[in-house]
């Protein structure tokens, strides 16, 4: 009997250690709490707030002080879906945004705030509307940046006391209605067609300005080559003239030389399609005669008769044309080779 009673006496006591073995790695296991790097745990001790943990091991009192859920202290990125906004000339336009914050206090975000990411939503919605109901549907869409920085200011200063700094503020889309869309569309269209018609307009003037430039250029230079070239031209027959002049008084031509050079010359006034007449001059009476006594008394005489007739007032005819009657009423007709013969 007393080896029963000895037993369950020992078993007892066996149980009372285990339990309070346990109860004592239980009470070490609830007083020790590990954070994780970025995060934050807010200690409530009977109820009220104690303190905040920090990231690595934390020391609390088990049974008494109750750790609250860890609250994220890295800056988080949020997109709310579209929300419907009326711009100030009546025109609805959905819009996404995309929110970037971080907790910077977690005492603040626990108790300032029951959903602080909730009241951020809200917060963006209604700002949203205020900041695009003072602006129409073009300003809004060219003014994104204008209304990232308004939305920011504004959140920044209403959701400080929660212990959340806002950092960025971004329109994702901006989607006006469909038929909008397509009027948006349609002038689009027009204005990048007027401005190609523009573009093209000002090539073509271009062009033309630059044609004309070319062809003024051109003829300058091809006047100025012109000039050139009668200068050069006038300059040779000076020199040609000077010469054959030189030539002739050192040659010291006498009359009967003159006279043949002279005869050589004549046909040359017929010379030409153009020619249909042409007059034989009052020298030629003293060429034939000069040119007669070269030949002996039989040459002067023969020189004098037609000296004569040429006197008597003489025309001939170019080739292929009609004659005019010379004063004396005597007129020659030119043979084809150039030469005239006295009519009767």
């Amino acid at each position: 009997m007393n080896d029963a009673t000895q037993l369950i006496v020992t078993i007892v006591v066996t149980v009372i250690i285990l339990i309070i073995v346990i109860f004592v790695l239980v009470t070490l296991f609830r007083s020790i709490r590990i954070i994780p790097q970025a995060r934050a745990g807010v200690v409530e001790r009977l109820g009220r707030y104690h303190k905040t943990l920090n990231p690595g091991l934390n020391v609390v009192v088990p049974f008494i002080d109750k750790v609250r859920p860890l609250i994220d202290m890295r800056e988080q990125v949020v997109s709310f879906p579209p929300q419907p906004v009326i711009t100030e000339d009546n025109l609805v336009v959905s819009i996404d945004t995309v929110v970037y914050f971080q907790v910077t206090d977690a005492r603040a975000a626990t108790y300032e705030i029951a959903n602080y990411l909730g009241a951020v939503e809200q917060l963006t919605t209604t700002t949203l509307r205020n900041v695009v109901g003072g602006l129409n549907l073009e300003q809004a869409l060219t003014s994104r940046d204008n209304i990232n920085g308004q939305l920011r200011l504004v959140l920044d200063e209403a959701t400080g006391k929660w212990g959340i700094r806002v950092s960025r503020v971004e329109l994702k889309a901006i989607e006006p209605p469909v038929s909008i869309q397509d009027s948006m569309e349609k002038q689009m269209r027009a204005e990048r067609d007027r401005r190609a018609l523009i573009l093209t307009a000002e090539g073509t003037k271009q062009s033309e300005i630059l044609n004309a430039e070319g062809s003024r250029q051109a003829a300058i230079l091809r006047a100025e080559g012109e000039a050139k070239a009668a200068v050069l031209r006038a300059d040779g027959e000076a020199k040609a003239i000077a010469t054959v002049f030189g030539a002739i008084h050192e040659g010291q031509p006498d009359n009967l030389l003159l006279a043949y050079q002279y005869l050589q010359t004549l046909p040359k006034l017929a010379d030409g399609a153009s020619n249909k007449l042409w007059i034989i001059p009052s020298e030629l009476t003293e060429a034939l005669k000069g040119l007669g006594s070269a030949f002996g008394p039989a040459g002067a005489a023969a020189a004098a008769a037609a000296a004569a007739t040429a006197a008597g007032g003489t025309a001939a005819t170019a080739p292929g044309g009609t004659g005019a009657t010379a004063p004396g009423g005597t007129a020659a007709t030119a043979a084809d080779t150039g030469s005239a013969t006295p009519a009767s």
